[in-house]
């Protein structure tokens, strides 16, 4: 009898999730990010989605990220594949990992460089950050990419802070630098042989 009442307790909280991601996901005017702020300092400067979007379908920039790709001597074609990078991944562990401790250390992370423009306090820049990746990989039917993840961002104004993202990659680079220096490392041998 009571794992009769918990399967039906489990089917009932199914179906109530069920109708309300339904109706926050099917509504018309459900917000999505327009525009990527690029944060740096005193500076911002606004990229349209539909610009990037373009890009991305068609491997051509126009408007402000035309210049600002040739200002930095990016191929655009190169900029469209990064756009394009799928990333398949199961939707329901990837929630459940999200809200997993070392889960939430990384989003709170992530949300430092990516957050609602003007508003980065963590306690809404991690919430926008989980709902981008859920309904970009629910509207993307298992695969994420930039462009999904935009449009699936519950803020009109998207915000990078340029000195975090330049910071983050510096540190993944010197990682990266150290697993390779070890994974190479002439003492591979002595952990080999035997005594």
């Amino acid at each position: 009898m009571n794992q009769s009442k918990k399967l039906s307790f489990q089917s009932l909280l199914a179906v109530s999730i069920g109708l309300t991601l339904s109706t926050f996901l099917t509504t018309p005017n459900a917000k999505a990010a327009k525009e990527v702020s690029l944060v740096s300092g005193a500076f911002c400067r606004s990229i349209s989605v539909s610009d990037l979007d373009y890009l991305a379908k068609t491997g051509e920039a126009r408007g402000i990220l035309k210049d600002a790709l040739k200002l930095s001597r990016q191929n655009p074609k190169d900029i469209s594949k990064l756009l394009n990078n799928k990333l398949e991944i199961p939707l329901i562990l990837t929630s459940k990992l999200m809200n997993t401790k070392i889960g939430n250390v990384i989003i709170k992370r992530i949300s430092k460089i990516i957050y609602p423009l003007r508003v980065p306090d963590t306690s809404v820049s991690v919430p926008a950050f989980r709902a981008g990746v859920i309904n970009g990989l629910q509207a993307g039917k298992g695969n994420l990419t930039a462009i999904s993840f935009l449009k699936a961002y519950p803020s009109e104004m998207l915000a990078v802070n340029l000195p975090a993202l330049f910071g983050v990659m510096e540190k993944a680079e010197s990682i990266a630098d150290l697993v390779k220096f070890f994974s190479n490392s002439p003492l591979d041998g002595l952990h080999q042989s035997k005594p």
